[in-house]
């Protein structure tokens, strides 16, 4: 469905623009209702509704009781007019979800990355894209837009990947425009980290931040900031890569050249030779470390070490942004018992300790920000609502999914 504005005014489309906006913010809402919060002519209210039921956007949702005892008709916006896509690029796995317009997953697969990189990753993304439209029952022409969240640096004006760490090849393709002549649709690439930080603040425990810091620890180390309400990308996509502050180990050490001080030192490669270091067996996985915390004082001591490291990483991200929360995410920040630790010592250090928490989101968070980075993007390109930092609308999808 395609709400034709070609022939419309640019009085038509501002119209168009306040009618979405107050369906957004309230979800169902009536003629009248729209009229008190727009400034709208009633007239104009219902040419544009006619319209919107007409193209498939709006549709009846109810009634409601006025003062004098007549009811009215209410309308919300049809959350199957369009789908998007949301992407997880990772160096091993790739989730592709297909979703509605209040962010509702209608579809989803996980598969191994494939290990041929570049086009062969774009191939496999379309191919997992066709069998989830398939088996949702969307035909194609209902797909609007999508985002996929990739490890690396992205340029914040191309959209194009500039390093890859993960994934041989893909920084030296056009990702945006293979992906666009493969889908058909235009599919916006952000940082994971970053779009983790969005899928927090859209569904998660920063909902109510407008600056907050969102750390992501596992095999690597990264961050995704959010000041004022608005997503901090830098001027070459590259904020957030607090794998490089120079903590943790000397910076002028050219071991961390490559991945950076703070990754090196705590990242899960660094975390394992800690611990064989002080004594434990070479080769432990991360998980076997803290699974040994309550009976192995090496294991004990290379996890306070480590939390004394990214308490110091919490000091100086505090000292610049003042976030009022930092939520902590990965595979290893996401540990209850390293959270308890880094509070530990940021009491120590901190006459106002920042205020932590475990991400609500686990694994899903990139994929919950891709998702509602994507509705963003359809909504802005139909309707000329939205910004470029977070999802479009949060206080409706975020109730829509509670």
């Amino acid at each position: 469905m395609r709400l034709d504005t070609s022939s419309s005014p640019v009085a038509r489309q501002q119209s168009i623009r306040l009618v979405i906006e107050r369906l957004l913010r309230d979800g169902s809402v009536s003629r009248a209702e729209i009229a008190r919060g727009t400034g709208l002519s009633k007239q104009t209210i219902s040419e544009v509704m006619r319209d919107l039921e007409r193209d498939g956007w709006v549709r009846e949702d109810g009634q409601i009781q006025g003062t004098v005892g007549r009811s009215a008709v209410t309308y919300a916006l049809r959350p199957d007019a369009a789908f998007v896509l949301g992407i997880d690029l990772g160096g091993t796995k790739l989730h592709v979800a297909l979703a509605d317009l209040q962010g509702r997953i209608v579809a989803d697969s996980v598969e191994p990355t494939t290990g041929e990189g570049g086009e062969a990753v774009v191939a496999q993304i379309g191919r997992m894209a066709d069998t989830l439209l398939a088996r949702a029952g969307v035909p194609a022409q209902r797909l609007r837009g999508g985002v996929m969240g990739s490890p690396g640096i992205i340029d914040p004006k191309s959209g194009a990947i500039v390093i890859a760490p993960n994934i041989a090849g893909l920084d030296s393709i056009d990702v945006p425009a293979a992906l666009r002549a493969r889908l058909g649709i235009d599919i916006a690439i952000e940082n994971d980290v970053n779009l983790a930080a969005i899928g927090e603040h859209w569904r998660g425990n920063s909902r109510k931040a407008r600056t907050f810091a969102f750390i992501a620890v596992g095999t690597g180390i990264g961050m995704g900031l959010f000041a004022d309400g608005h997503l901090i990308r830098g001027a070459r996509g590259a904020a957030g890569e607090i794998a490089y502050l120079p903590l943790g180990a000397d910076p002028y050490d050219t071991r961390g050249m490559r991945l950076g001080t703070l990754e090196t030192a705590i990242g899960s490669a660094g975390i394992a030779e800690r611990y064989a270091g002080l004594g434990g067996e070479p080769g432990t996985t991360v998980r076997a470390i803290f699974d040994r915390l309550e009976s192995d004082e090496a294991a004990r001591t290379t996890i306070d070490e480590v939390a004394r490291v990214i308490a110091t990483a919490v000091l100086a991200v505090h000292s610049i942004i003042d976030p009022e929360i930092v939520v902590l995410g990965g595979s290893i920040g996401a540990r209850p018992e390293l959270k308890l630790r880094i509070e530990t010592h940021l009491a120590r250090c901190m006459r106002e300790p920042a205020h932590i928490e475990i991400s609500a989101l686990g694994n899903q968070a990139t994929l919950t920000g891709a998702i509602g980075s994507a509705i963003d993007l359809v909504h802005r390109s139909l309707f000329g609502i939205g910004t470029d930092a977070s999802p479009l609308a949060l206080p409706v999808a975020a109730e829509a999914a509670e």
